[in-house]
């Protein structure tokens, strides 16, 4: 294929994400301003140049929330996976984190991304510590904002259900970045 014609696709596919995005107006089970939040994190990190392990907790937040928004968004679109073969169809949200962090995760190592012998924490690939850390950060902060629902009722401020997960993830990075020097 040429640069014009990849060119197109992508400009094709920006048009219809766009447009898929801007006309949503169901509420997922973790909504799309979250998710939009994890990715703007992602790409902040990177372009100020910081360190692969802190950046990767939010690849992590962004991989199991996107996960967990195309499981819900397969379950209301087409209820007919749920029955699939009993096993695949009550754990449908199983495959699709799992292929989610393999369509992440697999063209970095392909891309000698993952996998730089220099670039590890604890003896583990810096992107992979990173990544694991942000998606246990992330359902860290899911789990603390249902409590938080279960236990009184209602949620406590506006958007709450968007700032625990984005704000255990930034912890998780500051973590990292302020003592992730003494784990080498």
């Amino acid at each position: 294929m040429n640069l014009k014609k990849i060119s197109k696709f992508l400009i094709f596919i920006f048009f219809l994400t766009a447009n898929y995005l801007l006309l949503t107006t169901r509420a997922y089970a973790v909504c799309p301003v979250c998710t939009i939040a994890v990715g703007a994190g992602l790409g902040l990190s990177r372009w100020l140049g910081i360190d692969d392990a802190v950046s990767s907790v939010w690849i992590g937040g962004l991989i199991l929330s996107s996960s967990f928004w195309l499981t819900d968004w397969l379950k209301k679109k087409h209820p007919k996976l749920l029955h699939l073969r009993g096993e695949i169809g009550s754990h449908l949200g199983y495959y699709v984190i799992a292929l989610m962090y393999l369509i992440v995760l697999v063209p970095l190592w392909v891309g000698k991304i993952i996998g730089h012998p220099y670039n590890t924490i604890l003896g583990i690939d810096k992107i992979l510590f990173g990544t694991a850390v942000g998606s246990l950060a992330f359902l860290l902060g899911i789990w603390t904002d249902k409590k938080i629902r279960l236990k009184k009722g209602k949620q406590l401020f506006q958007y709450q259900k968007v700032v625990l997960p984005v704000a255990s993830l930034v912890i998780a990075s500051l973590l990292i970045y302020y003592y992730g020097g003494y784990l080498y």
